[in-house]
């Protein structure tokens, strides 16, 4: 029987079969503006008393799908805590962050970061009335979902949630963006 030997890993970025490097692809898509959320959940109880922790990450990655059932789709990386959480936790929330909430973008983007718990303490939220997750005060929409499909898409699973609540909660200022490795404001 013949049996094969393991690839090697390889220090230097390895290009895309079509020969477009890791590097390549970031700067192009660094040019795609997009709108910033944060997505939240709350992870189950460890027993029966209490609730669990609240878990927040932003996104950029996040669009609207299907407007009949009402859709939406958010990138997680493989193995992210927020991943890990929406595999084993149906209900999640998305607040649509303003102009102004670009600290709390910050925040929740930052890597080794602190408990979850302390990034919270001082953020204005209401609780999900279906997904008991989070809601950030001040967003521009808040959207709260149920997960109904997960789809391995290379080293990020796409989570698509069917929208069970949906508010706008300010209409004041403009959406926050990121761009070319920034955050930024219309206009």
């Amino acid at each position: 029987m013949l049996q094969t030997k393991p690839p090697t890993p390889r220090s230097e970025p390895i290009p895309h079969a079509e020969g477009v490097s890791n590097e390549e692809f970031r700067a192009a898509l660094s040019r795609l503006a997009a709108g910033v959320v944060l997505i939240t959940a709350e992870e189950p109880p460890l027993d029966e008393h209490g609730r669990g922790e609240d878990v927040g990450m932003t996104a950029t990655a996040f669009m609207s799908v299907s407007l009949d059932p009402p859709l939406v789709l958010v990138s997680l990386r493989n193995g992210s805590r927020m991943d890990d959480l929406l595999d084993e936790q149906p209900l999640w929330a998305v607040s649509v962050l303003g102009e102004s909430q670009r600290h709390i973008a910050g925040r929740f983007a930052m890597k080794g970061r602190i408990s979850d718990r302390l990034l919270f303490e001082d953020i204005p939220c209401a609780r999900g009335e279906v997904s008991g997750a989070p809601l950030v005060g001040g967003a521009l929409a808040t959207l709260e979902c149920r997960t109904e499909q997960r789809v391995p898409a290379g080293d990020h699973t796409l989570v698509i949630g069917r929208v069970v609540s949906a508010s706008l909660p300010s209409a004041d200022g403009g959406p926050l963006t990121y761009f070319q490795g920034r955050y930024r404001q219309l206009g």
